[in-house]
């Protein structure tokens, strides 16, 4: 097992991406605490994981609030110990409003959860990897490139940019910091789309012609597994891109 006695943070595993990294995790011998700001989905992934014979436990977070953050760390530290992985999956989408149209509102939105979740989240989880310097962080970042709204495609670069800082500042502290760009994939935060603009998911869907299919959350799953796992001990500061080809055309 790859990931044998870790303690992995997972937010947003309610469903999507982040239920398939906590469920491969817990497979793969890590105790898997599953966050999201959705009790019930949580509670559900919790069971289907200990049924199977894993070990894990529901913490329910909103990452835009810091009580909620250092609540997620703190019951992580008093059931297990101390935390090994964090992988921030949690994430909202913008309804493709572009750039002339998008509030601030919607903007500090997208940011709230996508950005400032993801620091908020590493800035509890390094005191604890700089006191045993180890530590593994696997953000979610995205393929799309500017094929979104504004808010989304800047929240995303904006990981990217954050996911590079981290692995350089804190590699010799035995951290590392990477990041998944998925393309296309069979999730629900559609969901987190209300009345999309016209223009901007034109825009959008002009090149979603492009990707050669649509990916499972399995197939991410595996690769935050690679970079959450020993196999990936000299990778730090680098973004995966799976998405089937979509950006190499």
């Amino acid at each position: 097992m790859k990931l044998q006695d870790k303690v992995a943070i997972v937010t947003g595993a309610g469903s999507g991406i982040g239920k398939a990294i906590a469920g491969l995790f817990a497979r793969e011998g890590a105790k898997v605490v599953v966050s999201d700001i959705d009790k019930e989905k949580a509670d559900e992934v919790v069971e289907e994981i200990t049924f199977t014979g894993g070990n894990a436990i529901a913490v329910i977070a909103d990452v835009t609030k810091e009580e909620d953050v250092q609540n997620l760390v703190d019951a992580t530290v008093y059931k297990y110990g101390t935390m090994d992985i964090l992988v921030n999956s949690a994430g909202i989408m913008d309804s493709f409003v572009p750039a002339g149209a998008v509030t601030d509102e919607l903007w500090e939105k997208v940011f709230g959860v996508n950005v400032t979740g993801a620091m908020r989240m590493i800035r509890k989880a390094l005191p604890i990897f700089e006191a045993k310097r180890s530590g593994v962080i696997v953000n979610i970042a995205s393929a799309g490139g500017s094929r979104a709204g504004a808010a989304y495609t800047a929240s995303k670069y904006a990981v990217v940019g954050l996911t590079k800082n981290v692995g350089f500042q804190y590699a010799k502290l035995g951290v590392r910091c990477n990041a998944v760009a998925p393309g296309s994939v069979k999730t629900n935060i559609g969901t987190t789309i209300f009345a999309p603009h016209i223009f901007g998911m034109e825009r959008v869907m002009a090149g979603m012609n492009l990707s050669p299919r649509t990916g499972d959350p399995e197939e991410i799953a595996k690769v935050a597994l690679f970079l959450a796992s020993e196999d990936s001990s000299f990778v730090n500061g680098v973004v995966i891109t799976a998405d089937a080809g979509w950006t190499a055309y």
